[in-house]
């Protein structure tokens, strides 16, 4: 993708004549819609945040680009970025050694890792946020992505914060073997503990979503939203369909698929998806006890320990217990 993002929902796309001087038409001036084959004038599908203003086809947005696009201007501060993956296995196939892709692999991209981890806010309200890069290697779930994970759910919990998870993977990383598919238990136990301070998870699913991603975390989150049209499963369609043998429906593993079988709740246009997480940090926010446990006939004991689990307000981050509230997001 050859644009990057910039306010109100705009992306700017870097054509041909910029890098080169060449005042010919660039290249990249139209785009054929991969869904309705509509030819769009990139400027504006770049208006319309990257959406086919006629079928509504969602384009793909590079981890960069969609941090920019769902957190407020300047607030997003990245966590760990100077974590390298490394090659425990000296991994060799038939396409050549792992510690060769990765060094091709980051060139390319400009990233590190498949996975970019921060804070930041959306309509001022703080929350910790992980995006997956699918052009890394197919934004395949290796050791790196899976320790950068687990910090920003700890820091998460510690800070009384909610999290955002966006997911787009091909699953597990097989250049790493078992160190890859041990971050699947990893990264959803840091989640349950997440929960057991009754902090929120949302995950949202994008185009596509597999293996074991969708295997683990970013399907055990409190609230599981999807873009339109984007694709969902554990194993591709032909494959089951070559072990089944039997033909699968043509919208089989979509979201509109996915959200009438009851595994996500919600289907998300793109120019929403601030406003609703927005709405769902609202509404996730922690409640005060409302009762004193002694005049309920509760066990004081139980209950105290649901209160400190608690006992966080939303975005402090001096780690020292304070008072209960039910103010979300903060004031100030």
């Amino acid at each position: 993708m050859r644009s990057f993002f910039q306010r109100q929902g705009k992306f700017r796309p870097r054509s041909s004549d910029e890098a080169t001087g060449d005042s010919a038409i660039p290249e990249d001036m139209w785009v054929k819609c991969p869904k309705c084959g509509e030819l769009i004038y990139s400027k504006e599908l770049d208006h319309n945040d990257r959406v086919c203003p006629k079928c509504g086809h969602h384009f793909r947005l590079n981890a960069r680009e969609r941090i920019a696009f769902l957190t407020d201007e300047g607030s997003f501060v990245e966590w760990d970025p100077g974590i390298q993956p490394e090659d425990p296995l000296d991994f060799v196939d038939p396409k050549g050694a792992y510690a060769e892709k990765l060094a091709s692999t980051q060139e390319k991209t400009g990233e590190i890792e498949s996975l970019i981890t921060g804070l930041g806010r959306i309509e001022d309200r703080p929350i910790v946020i992980a995006v997956t890069e699918f052009a890394f290697m197919g934004a395949s779930m290796g050791s790196v992505w899976g320790e950068k994970l687990t910090r920003a759910i700890e820091r998460a919990t510690q800070d009384g914060l909610p999290v955002l998870t966006v997911n787009a993977s091909g699953g597990a990383r097989m250049h790493e073997g078992l160190f890859s598919l041990m971050q699947m238990a990893k990264t959803v136990a840091a989640f349950d503990r997440l929960g057991r301070a009754r902090l929120p998870h949302f995950s949202l699913l994008i185009d596509p979503c597999f293996g074991g991603v969708t295997a683990s975390y970013a399907t055990v989150a409190d609230v599981i939203l999807a873009e339109p049209g984007a694709l969902i499963g554990f194993a591709g369609q032909r494959v089951i369909e070559q072990v089944t043998k039997q033909k699968l429906p043509p919208d089989f593993q979509t979201a509109e698929f996915q959200l009438d079988h009851g595994m996500i709740d919600l289907i998300v246009e793109r120019a929403l998806l601030r406003s609703t997480v927005a709405t769902l940090i609202d509404h996730h926010a922690p409640a005060p006890v409302p009762f004193r446990p002694e005049d309920n006939g509760y066990d004081a004991a139980g209950a105290g320990r649901l209160g400190d689990a608690s006992s966080r307000v939303p975005g402090d981050t001096s780690h020292a217990p304070v008072q209960h509230t039910a103010s979300w997001p903060p004031e100030g």
